[in-house]
């Protein structure tokens, strides 16, 4: 195991030792509630510019929103498409800082193909070609490789065919090809950052609830063990999503629930793109079919306002399914059903609400640009709004604002070209001895994970017939992910639990992965 491995390993221990350490009055420079991708992000950093960090999280690295997403980074062309030029850029430009800098081993290039059937006229499918040109040149200004995402073109029906065997073929004239970034795993990339942030020295601590925030430190409860104490800080960061206005006062959002349903992949024959598939009546909204390559494939999303609490884990409605199901079906030619659904989720958006008035609407409709509002009472900075595929600009930002607040000595922000944990050159990464899709999970530490394999046959074995994790990614997970419990490994460093019936077969390899390391074997 490499030093750089060791200096960013979470575990019990670590956790337990620095949470000791700020409860004896310490001041920190820098604390961050929050551990999605913002707020990781935003620990990674405060740490990069020589700020000491404390950055707790009551549940888990990525329990919110940002283990729900789609698991695309998006270069920005349905904001292109509403005139919303400045956030399509940005989302262009941090497409292209994760995919050539700083996780190329997690982001790499997904082609999606836009299958022109019947329910998309001839003027449909000239905009969507003339968008997929624009996109194009989005990637151009942000100086984004041909390489790393090739150039959009037009296919002809059997080539569309080719690529998704499922499509219905009465009537199909052919499909237009683009590309996009996709990542390995959205928790995935929350845990690399997060442990990339500890390398450089910042406190990451789970299980650790702020139970009031101010501008100078917060008061927090050890979930594990109930005990309080009081966090100092010089200056505070508010990133915890759709929960910053139980926090933070006058803060109104506008959750927006996105629902993806997981099929079996065998179901939709071999997928080798993903696809747009237009939602009748709308003239620029898709669901995406996402293959997962293990396994399953993923269909989503819907755009659904959600009104009252914020629940931990939001539900999944009938409706939601349905209406993803009935899209599906207009333009497959094999039969998806109820029960070919063998799992759900959904996540919240934390759209900012600029109504003023906080009523209805479309949340399709609001700017997905995100917001740094500063306290004026204590001077807590919030970072609300964004979404996943910007959270490192929202995390500069989100900095940015709590270094002027407190007139901290700071360097600039140097996230642009800091490589997260595991990250090399794609050449080094093809190079690597290790199977490729643990080197798509890990990037560089796939070596380590698969000599934790080679070392004990059993931990070679999937945990889970069907599904590839194996023993070994859960013992790695509980040694150098932070990962604390049977929920953290199944649900966040691996997705076996997006899957009920996969994740009861799992738990028994959960509980002994957690059991061996308790043990220190």
């Amino acid at each position: 195991m490499s030093s750089a491995t060791s200096a960013a390993s979470l575990n019990a221990a670590r956790r337990t030792r620095e949470l000791a350490g700020l409860a004896d009055g310490s001041r920190v420079d820098v604390l961050v509630v929050g551990l999605g991708a913002t707020g990781a992000g935003a620990a990674l950093d405060a740490a990069t510019r020589g700020l000491t960090v404390a950055a707790v999280d009551a549940h888990d690295l990525a329990f919110g929103t940002s283990r729900w997403s789609s698991k695309l980074i998006h270069g920005g062309l349905r904001y292109l498409a509403s005139g919303q030029l400045d956030v399509a850029h940005e989302s262009a430009v941090e497409r292209g800082v994760l995919m050539e800098r700083t996780a190329p081993h997690l982001v790499s290039a997904q082609p999606f193909v836009l299958p022109l059937t019947p329910l998309v006229s001839r003027g449909q499918a000239a905009l969507a070609r003339a968008g997929f040109r624009a996109g194009d040149l989005l990637r151009a200004a942000a100086r984004t490789s041909r390489t790393t995402l090739p150039a959009p073109r037009t296919l002809s029906a059997v080539e569309t065919r080719h690529m998704a065997p499922a499509l219905r073929t009465t009537g199909l004239r052919g499909g237009l090809l683009s590309w996009d970034g996709r990542l390995t795993d959205d928790a995935r990339l929350v845990t690399a950052i997060a442990r990339t942030a500890a390398a450089h020295g910042a406190r990451i601590l789970t299980r650790t609830r702020a139970l009031t925030l101010t501008g100078s430190g917060a008061r927090v409860r050890d979930e594990l063990t109930g005990e309080e104490a009081d966090v100092r800080a010089r200056t505070v960061i508010n990133a915890t999503g759709v929960w910053a206005g139980g926090l933070v006062d006058d803060i109104r959002l506008r959750p927006s629930r996105g629902t993806h349903l997981v099929l079996r992949s065998e179901g939709l024959g071999s997928l080798s793109a993903g696809l747009h598939i237009p939602i009748p009546g709308e003239s620029n909204r898709f669901v995406l079919v996402l293959p997962q390559g293990d396994g399953r494939v993923y269909v989503g999303l819907t755009d659904e306002p959600v009104d009252g609490g914020i629940p931990d884990v939001p539900e999944v409605p009938e409706t939601d399914i349905g209406f993803l199901l009935d899209v599906l079906g207009s333009a497959l030619d094999v039969s998806v059903g109820r029960a070919d659904v063998v799992g759900a989720f959904a996540g919240l958006r934390p759209l900012l609400d600029t109504s003023g008035t906080g009523g209805p609407g479309r949340t399709a409709d609001i700017s997905r640009k995100h917001a740094v509002l500063t306290s004026p009472d204590d001077g807590v900075v919030t970072v609300v709004g964004g979404k996943l595929t910007t959270y490192r600009r929202m995390a500069e930002d989100a900095v940015d604002a709590a270094v002027t607040v407190r007139a901290l000595a700071a360097g600039p922000c140097r996230t642009t070209a800091t490589p997260l944990v595991g990250s090399a050159r794609p050449s080094t990464l093809a190079a690597l001895d290790a199977p490729a899709r643990l080197v798509r999970r890990y990037g560089t530490e796939a070596l380590d994970v698969h000599a934790l394999a080679l070392a004990d046959p059993a931990l070679a074995r999937p945990v889970v017939p069907g599904h590839p994790v194996t023993g070994a990614e859960l013992l790695w997970a509980v040694r150098h992910e932070g990962a604390l419990d049977e929920a953290d490994l199944l649900d966040r460093r691996t997705r076996i639990g997006l899957v009920p019936h996969d994740r009861e077969a799992a738990r028994a390899a959960a509980a002994e992965a957690l059991a061996a390391v308790g043990e220190g074997a």
